[in-house]
This record gives structure tokens, C-alpha cells and sequence, in this order.
């Protein structure tokens, strides 16, 4: 076991172990029976516990492995212990320093983590570390790999290094949207230098190398990144080591890159491969089922950044069933105005018969992926919505001189879609909800203080503001992403005066 000292693997010792969890004076009561859920939130957010290194998730699977757990952490630094509470569907994981898990829980605050595809819960822990003996031998060999590539002195990382490669090869599954080399550069990244990447397509699979400065952080990579997904339930990425230790990158254009070479020249410019022929032939989504948790990385964020609409593809449904809606609230200018952010709303209705659900048909099938990843699970007008493909084809408008109550809407020729225009800058800046909103279109004489005044009248709060240096866009920063979510809807299209109206959509920056 030489060489792992430096990583603890948490085991109960016994009943006063557990009992330091659920101990009242811990702060932590109304969290540690794993039972609790949207009702007591607000419960939650007054006992938050300050910053500290150790993190406290809950709501996992029954069937969760420690490998899964670790792999939250892993791509934001050392994780040096974890503790699991198997019949409390709860974990600590300790992570190296304090920096670490700060940056780790800003991350999930605005990209929800999940574990085969569920969603689980991540917060500060009120213990600065984890005390637990490492007598459990099977989660000790689960760690073993991880601090093999962690631990800068470890002999297990000497002969893993020696038998392996700086460059691997990646697979691209499931492609629903197209996966650039940036993103796959920002991805990888994480865990060490990135020196070069060739992509190319093969047996009609996108397929890419790339080559680390380094063995190790190949290794650190493939261990972490091997079976996730870039995007939820898609883009699965399926890593190898090359037989290749050195890449030879002749041009730097979008298909191939030498990160130490930024003379290259940028070769013939061929046309990058049209990725609706990669997701033709992508392999069945079987291939899915061991790893169904999207990419546990700040990598999420950065594909997010990547994310690019296709055109539609033949065969399947461009209509979502959002259910669980706010009856009393919701409109289908609001659900509008919401997928809108993510695609051209072509149709929207609620059902006449179960006004808490209704349809919505976007103008492709990609267009809807892209709306269910992004907002099934989010809270509008403060209940949790629940996205799906639903087995319509189309929305049907109601009947000639049937009245629905205004419960259908046809948007097909709205002023308002995002998307019309092919190519648009739009298509780059499509992000998760976020509590922090930019907003372009501002008129000049415009001030700081009316729109913090506009923005708090949709009943949230404004926490941070900034203008652009041009003072035509800024970024307003709201207490949480639901009342974010509600100003968008409230104020996308806010008439400011004289023919000028507010573009609101969510920021991938904060404040």
C-alpha cells in the first residue's frame, strides 16, 4: 500500500462515528437523514455552513459507487478522503484544500451534479475534516487509482506511467451536437497540459487524439473522464491510451492543433466534419447505460460554452411535455418566453385537462434536446418543472371556432426567435440558467439604477450589477437562479422606451 498514505478512505468506526453526523449541535439535523426535499429548502439555505474543505452530498442512488463520488470532486483538485453513509444515501468527501471545494461548489450551483443520472445535492460539510481510520480494504482499492495519479511521489504512478502514454484516444458516442476542439481542449485541460489534438472521423465515429505534456495526466484524465457525458444522456466520451507517444500536427485550423506551435499555418481549411453524419451513425444509446451522469467537470461548463444547434434530424420528435408547471401562473407566453432561450418556441400548449403540464414544439429535434438538458429540474414559479420528448410530432392548434381559453399559442412567425438567423452569435451563447443575467439592447440614457429598480420588481433580489463599457449590455446578478429565471421571463422584450426592447438571456459569467 505504499505511496497512498496521503488519501484516507472513510469507513464508520462505529456507532459514535454516524452518530457525529446526526449529532442536533452539528447543524446539519434537517440534512442528514437524506429525506428531505424541496419543501424544507428554504430551512436549508439558513443553516448553510460556511466554506470548508470537506463537502456533504446527499440524495445519491442506492446504487452510487465511491468511484462515482470521487469523480465529482476529482476534476477540481486532491481529494484526499471520503466517507460514505450507505444506508443514508450520503457522503463527505474531503477534498486537498479549502480553494478546492469552494470552486467545486460554485460550480454545482449552477450546473446540477448528478450520479447515473440522477440528481444529487452538494453543500459545505460543518467539519473541517474527515476522522475516519482506513481499515475498509475495498474502498481503499478503489482509491488506490486515484491517488496513484495524484500523489507526485507514488510508485504505482511510476510503473502506471512507464506502461502508458502521454496521448489518448477518444471516441465521441451518442453525438447529438457537434463537439469542437476547443471544447475538448477545455475539457481536458483540467487536468493537465494540453500540448496537441488531431480530430478526425473513422468508421464514420468522430474520434480525436490528444497528447498531454505529461503520462500521468493522461492517466488522471482518462480515469476521471472515461464514460461521462459532455451533455446530459449524450456525447458520451469513450477514452484509450494511444500506441502513439507523439503527435505529428502538420496545421492549426479546427480540426487539428499543436498548443506549442502557434506558427502553423492553417493548411487547405477543409470543411470540419458535419456532425449530423457523425450523429447518424452514432453508436445505440445502450452504450449509455453504465454512465448516465453528465460530465462531472467545470468541463460541463466550458462544452456548454462549445454548444452549437444542428439542423434537424429526420425521425425524431422536435415536442417537449413539460410537466409539473405552476398552474395558477403559468402562461404560454411564460413557457415561451423560458425555452425560447434555447431554441425557436413554434408552438405551446397547456392541457385543458391537466393545466400543470403542457406541449411544446420546437423547430428541431436538437433544439428540444437542448431545452430538456438545460431546464428539466429547474424551478419556475417556485415548483421543479420536468422536461421529456414526448411522442407528439407537432402541437395541434385547436379546431376553427373552438375556444380553449387561450391555452394554445402559435409562435411560428414571432418577431422574438433567437435562432432565425443561421450562423447568429446567439447559437455561442446558449448557457444553463444561472443567476446571473446579461442583458444587451439598454438605451443610453438608461441608469444603473433603474434597471436594478426594474429587475427587484420581479420580486427577486439584485445582488451585483455591471455595465459593459459601451453601456449597451450588462450583467445583472439576482440572490438564486429562480428569481433570475423569473426576471427573464418577466422582462425579455421589456419595452425601455421609443422602439427600444431589453434582451435578456443567462450568463455563463458572474459578477
Amino acid at each position: 500500500m505504499d505511496g497512498i498514505s496521503d488519501v484516507a478512505v472513510g469507513v464508520k468506526r462505529g456507532s459514535d462515528e454516524l452518530s457525529m453526523y446526526n449529532s442536533p449541535n452539528s447543524g446539519m439535523s434537517s440534512i442528514s437523514d437524506g429525506a428531505s426535499n424541496g419543501s424544507d429548502s428554504k430551512k436549508l439555505r439558513v443553516e448553510e455552513a460556511p466554506p470548508s474543505r470537506v463537502i456533504h452530498i446527499r440524495k445519491l442512488p442506492n446504487e452510487a459507487s465511491e468511484t462515482e463520488v470521487i469523480a465529482l470532486g476529482l476534476p477540481f483538485g486532491k481529494v484526499t478522503n471520503i466517507l460514505t453513509l450507505k444506508g443514508k444515501n450520503q457522503a463527505f468527501l474531503e477534498m486537498g484544500t479549502e480553494e478546492a471545494a469552494i470552486t467545486m461548489v460554485n460550480y454545482y450551483s449552477t450546473v446540477s451534479p448528478h450520479i447515473r443520472n440522477v440528481p444529487v445535492f452538494i453543500q459545505y460539510s460543518n467539519h473541517k475534516e474527515l476522522k475516519t481510520d482506513a481499515s475498509n480494504q475495498r474502498t481503499q482499492a478503489v482509491l488506490q487509482a486515484v491517488s496513484a495519479v495524484q500523489s507526485p511521489s507514488s510508485d504505482i504512478q511510476e510503473v502506471l506511467a512507464a506502461a502508458s502514454s502521454p496521448v489518448l484516444r477518444i471516441i465521441i458516442d451518442n453525438m447529438f451536437y457537434p463537439v469542437t476542439l476547443d471544447v475538448l481542449q477545455q475539457i481536458f485541460s483540467k487536468f493537465g497540459t494540453v500540448m496537441k489534438i488531431i480530430t478526425f472521423t473513422k468508421n464514420n465515429q468522430f474520434q480525436a487524439l490528444l497528447q498531454f505534456s505529461d503520462p500521468v495526466n493522461a492517466q488522471q484524465a482518462k480515469l476521471a473522464l472515461d464514460g461521462q457525458n459532455i451533455y446530459n444522456s449524450c456525447c458520451t466520451l469513450r477514452i484509450d491510451f494511444s500506441k502513439l507517444v507523439n503527435l505529428n500536427v502538420k496545421y492549426n485550423n479546427d480540426k487539428s492543433r499543436d498548443y506549442t506551435r502557434p506558427e502553423l499555418p492553417a493548411g487547405d481549411g477543409q470543411p470540419s466534419l458535419d456532425p449530423t453524419v457523425a450523429a447518424a451513425f452514432s453508436k445505440d444509446s445502450n452504450s449509455l447505460l453504465g454512465a448516465l451522469n453528465p460530465l462531472s467537470a467545470a468541463a460541463a461548463a466550458a462544452a456548454a460554452a462549445g454548444r452549437v444547434a444542428l439542423a434537424g434530424q429526420a425521425g425524431s420528435s422536435g415536442v417537449l411535455l413539460v410537466s409539473n408547471l405552476n398552474e395558477e401562473m403559468v402562461t404560454p407566453q411564460s413557457l415561451f418566453t423560458l425555452f425560447g432561450v434555447y431554441g425557436d418556441v413554434q408552438r405551446v400548449k397547456i392541457l385543458y385537462n391537466k393545466k400543470d403540464s403542457a406541449l411544446i414544439q420546437m423547430s428541431d429535434s436538437n433544439q428540444a434536446q437542448l431545452a430538456m438538458s438545460h431546464l428539466n429540474g429547474q424551478k419556475m414559479y417556485g415548483k421543479i418543472i420536468r422536461v421529456t420528448l414526448s411522442k407528439h410530432q407537432t402541437v395541434a392548434l385547436p379546431r376553427d371556432g373552438l375556444d380553449d381559453q387561450g391555452l394554445t399559442k402559435d409562435y411560428a412567425n414571432s418577431p422574438l426567435h433567437r435562432f432565425k438567423k443561421p450562423g447568429s452569435k446567439n447559437f455561442q451563447n446558449i448557457f444553463p440558467p444561472s443567476a446571473t443575467l446579461h442583458l444587451s439592447n439598454i438605451p443610453q440614457d438608461v441608469t444603473e439604477d433603474n434597471l436594478r429598480l426594474l429587475f427587484s420588481n420581479t420580486g427577486g433580489t439584485v445582488k451585483a450589477f455591471k455595465f459593459f463599457q459601451d453601456r449597451k449590455m450588462a450583467l445583472i446578478q439576482m440572490s438564486t437562479v429562480e428569481e433570475a429565471t423569473q426576471a427573464l421571463i418577466d422582462l425579455h422584450n421589456y419595452n425601455m422606451g421609443g422602439s427600444q426592447h431589453l434582451r435578456v438571456s443567462f450568463s455563463k459569467s458572474t459578477i
